[in-house]
């Protein structure tokens, strides 16, 4: 699912989200195990992790299916001084370089609702990186979708943007239908109403499991909620580690 109308007001609506918790995750990986030359940012959305990334002196791709994420992702970049390559690409289908290091955070990867996407992507992944190279990202966890979505409903209210969030669960598919209504303030002082919906599902750790040794990866790992430590019945957020073999193993 691209982001369309919310992709202008997305940085306001996240301006609480912790994305200093992903960045320092990540940096304290790079501590125990390398620091690469070379990332690609898959969902890079408006490169709130690639843009700092890039100023830690990172090589960053950052790569999205949205031209309008992508957009405010450059607008940010300008403003931040630094360099990011910014591509409009489907992760299923990615076509870039060979990389140090791949990432995708923010859940990104739960916008694949389908069993197949996801084994998709992973073979992507694996194409794209180096022999020992690594995969680092986070999905939300059949938890998060059954009891913190599960059919609630969010709101906010405010004068520049508010909106109503509506959740719909399918407990079978651990899916979740996201129906978005938004009001945005004009420079007319009239508000404007514009509607989304995004689509997010999660799978269960042993599958994913699964189709990243599948693809190829070892050395696979899961923690939870920012925590080296395993996920627990009410974990939210899934943080993967998968390396790709310095020799493949062929049949």
């Amino acid at each position: 699912m691209a982001y369309q109308h919310l992709a202008a007001v997305y940085d306001k609506l996240m301006q609480d989200t912790p994305y200093e918790q992903w960045l320092e995750w990540l940096e304290h990986f790079f501590a125990e195990h390398g620091r690469p030359k070379t990332i690609i940012d898959l969902g890079c959305g408006t490169g709130k992790i690639a843009i700092p990334l890039a100023k830690q002196g990172y090589s960053v791709t950052g790569v999205d299916l949205s031209a309008e994420m992508l957009a405010m992702a450059y607008a940010n970049m300008r403003q931040a001084h630094v360099e990011v390559a910014l591509v409009e690409q489907d992760m299923r289908e990615l076509d870039l370089f060979v990389a140090d290091t791949v990432i995708s955070f923010c859940d990104s990867l739960s916008y694949l609702v389908e069993e197949d996407e996801v084994q998709a992507t992973f073979q992507q992944v694996y194409r794209h990186l180096r022999p020992g190279g690594c995969f680092l990202f986070d999905v939300h966890s059949p938890y998060k979708i059954l009891h913190v979505f599960a059919n609630n409903t969010f709101t906010l209210l405010e004068d520049e943007v508010s909106y109503i969030w509506q959740c719909f669960c399918d407990p079978l598919r651990l899916e979740v239908e996201h129906e978005l209504t938004f009001f945005l303030q004009q420079p007319n002082g009239l508000y404007q109403r514009v509607e989304e919906d995004h689509r997010q599902r999660a799978y269960q750790p042993i599958q994913m499991l699964k189709w990243l040794k599948d693809a190829g990866f070892s050395d696979i790992s899961v923690t939870a909620d920012f925590q080296p430590l395993p996920p627990q019945q009410q974990s939210e957020r899934l943080f993967y580690i998968a390396r790709k073999p310095l020799e493949e193993v062929r049949p």
